[in-house]
């Protein structure tokens, strides 16, 4: 069988331009047929917070005030105190050597570790140029000894 006399330009031409209009009018159709999306945002308003300035806040010396039922003199919130609870703070992570005695030159019973939290039982005592005080784990009886006031800080009680 020839394909020859059915292969011309006519007929070739016929074809693309059947396969373009079908072409044509599938895009024409797709366009008619899908939704049109509008967009919705337009101009959106800002909000604006203004935020103050801080100021400077007077430092003041706390002063025990006096329990009316107890007849005896609190200490205020932040002040390191017989029967308060102290955390271990600002060794950077090495830690706090709790000793035996109030000295740098007494024995180190144990190392107190950052953030850790103890029941003061006893002090303060001066020595060697700073304050100690008899700390005491809640948790654990025999992890007891003293340490210096300005690695402390207060916390309420656990």
């Amino acid at each position: 069988m020839d394909l020859k006399p059915y292969i011309n330009r006519w007929v070739i031409l016929g074809a693309l331009g059947t396969a373009g209009t079908l072409l044509l009018i599938t895009l024409i159709s797709i366009g008619w047929t899908a939704p049109r999306f509008a967009p919705t945002v337009g101009l959106a308003s800002a909000d604006l917070t203004m935020i103050p300035a801080p100021t400077h806040t007077p430092q003041f010396v706390p002063t025990p005030t006096p329990d009316p039922f107890l007849g005896t003199a609190t200490l205020p919130a932040d002040t390191i105190g017989i029967g308060g609870y102290v955390q271990i703070n600002g060794t950077e992570g090495a830690g706090l050597r709790i000793r035996s005695a109030a000295g740098l030159n007494s024995e180190t019973v144990f190392r107190g570790e950052e953030s850790e939290v103890f029941l003061v039982k006893d002090g303060p005592q001066t020595a060697d140029g700073y304050t100690w005080w008899y700390l005491v784990a809640s948790y654990d009886q025999n992890r007891a000894g003293w340490a210096v006031a300005d690695f402390l800080a207060v916390v309420p009680p656990p």
